[in-house]
């Protein structure tokens, strides 16, 4: 397993009802995958992940254990790597959202439901997936050129990972 570093992004799996609604969920819009959860190391023994009680740091070894790591698989500077890690823990707290799954299956399925789009874009609600991208952006790197940043899943991070990995 590699050693993470802070900015990189941790895939995980997670058990229960929680781990089969989201693989069900993946299942259906089409990028499912091992893993069902993704959070940010930030350093220090730390990540930070978005959870149905609204983002929360905690200590790396009270969360699901991590199946995958984005280390040196996205190239990313000392600087981006503390800009990252700021902007993941600026984001603790921030609400959860399970309408954020059903706009993401109705885009999937080509519904393009504007009403729902404007209620996730303001709603300051994240999933998981949602917090590792938007950390990534505001640092100002674009995992998903072109694509809503809100419309990514655990599953999409996996793929995203193993096609870098494949490349490089």
């Amino acid at each position: 397993m590699t050693e993470p570093r802070p900015g990189d992004i941790g895939l995980t799996k997670i058990g229960g009802l929680a781990g089969a609604f989201v693989n069900v969920g993946q299942w259906f819009v089409g990028d499912f995958a091992p893993v069902q959860h993704a959070l940010v190391y930030v350093g220090n023994g730390m990540v930070v992940q978005a959870m149905p009680s609204g983002a929360e740091m905690i200590p790396l070894e009270k969360a699901s254990p991590v199946v995958m790591w984005s280390t040196d698989l996205i190239d990313l500077t000392p600087v981006d790597r503390l800009y990252i890690s700021e902007n993941a823990i600026d984001l603790v707290g921030t609400p959860y959202s399970f309408l954020d799954y059903l706009s993401i299956a109705l885009e999937r399925l080509g519904v393009h439901s504007k009403l729902i789009r404007e209620r996730v874009m303001s709603s300051g609600h994240l999933i998981c997936s949602q917090l590792c991208v938007l950390a990534y952006e505001r640092a100002g790197i674009d995992l998903f050129p072109g694509q809503f940043p809100g419309d990514q899943t655990p599953g999409d991070l996996y793929h995203l990972l193993k096609e870098l990995e494949t490349n490089a």
